[in-house]
């Protein structure tokens, strides 16, 4: 059952092409789109919120943000056409102090070196500047989906580093719950420039129903209302249902 609604997908995993076919399913399928509006809207929001300043997209690959917010700067570590800039995120091109906001969609989780890059993201960031990001949840039912179904490694008993690979096979998507919740005293103490504002679980079933970028959506478009408020339902009464999480860091204006 599952061979048949996989897509047929010649590209390597890290090849600029594969993001690019990526790129297209998310456009076309509405349930995956509609999510991505909505995520987008987290990061919307978060901007009316930020002292003046440029604002990056880290890991930006196959999104849109672009489109319904064009002063985004996007980026990623892969050359694509869709990039303002190609860089990696532990070594940003910006000055100190330069950035309002970094957010990301699955990109925290790809970074080879969660400690050096969030020493890199206190340096560009402005005071009172933000990191939102939203990642794969290490809640009960995250934790089966992922470890069971999902071509990513998720190792919840891992460390803060990937081993080296290329940037999108390389990964852990345990990796936030393993810096910001499991090691929460660590972080604290390593980044005292940063408080951990926001950690909200949710999206059980809409991801899982949408087929992702490598399954075909599993029930037709007009069903998209019903699951939304049910999944919004489902996270409220036990969010360890959820399959998602959104994490914001904001860095102090003032030091303790």
């Amino acid at each position: 059952m599952l061979k048949a609604l996989k897509y047929n997908i010649s590209h390597d995993l890290d090849s600029p092409e594969r993001t690019l076919f990526h790129r297209n399913i998310i456009r076309e399928k509405l349930y995956l789109r509609k999510l991505y509006e909505e995520w987008y809207s987290i990061f919307q929001q978060q901007m009316k919120l930020l002292p003046e300043g440029k604002v990056v997209e880290l890991g930006s690959g196959g999104g849109f943000l672009k489109d319904l917010e064009p002063s985004v700067i996007c980026s990623d570590v892969l050359e694509l056409p869709t990039n303002d800039i190609t860089f990696s995120a532990l070594d940003m091109p910006f000055a100190d102090e330069e950035i309002s906001a970094l957010f990301m969609i699955d990109t925290f989780h790809h970074i080879p070196d969660a400690g050096q890059f969030l020493k890199e993201a206190g340096r560009v960031l402005k005071k009172g500047g933000a990191i939102t990001m939203i990642e794969p949840a290490n809640s009960i039912w995250g934790r089966f989906i992922y470890k069971n179904f999902h071509h990513e490694p998720f190792e919840p008993e891992a460390g803060w580093s990937i081993p080296a690979s290329g940037p999108l096979s390389g990964a852990n998507g345990a990796l936030p719950w393993i810096v910001f919740e499991r090691d929460v005293q660590v972080f604290q103490s390593r980044f005292p420039g940063f408080v951990i504002e926001e950690i909200k679980y949710h999206t059980p079933l809409r991801y899982l129903i949408s087929g992702g970028v490598s399954f075909k959506q599993l029930v037709p478009d007009f069903t998209y209302g019903f699951f939304l408020v049910l999944d919004k339902l489902l996270a409220k009464v036990w969010p360890q249902l959820s399959m998602f999480v959104t994490i914001r860091l904001k860095k102090k204006i003032t030091e303790d």
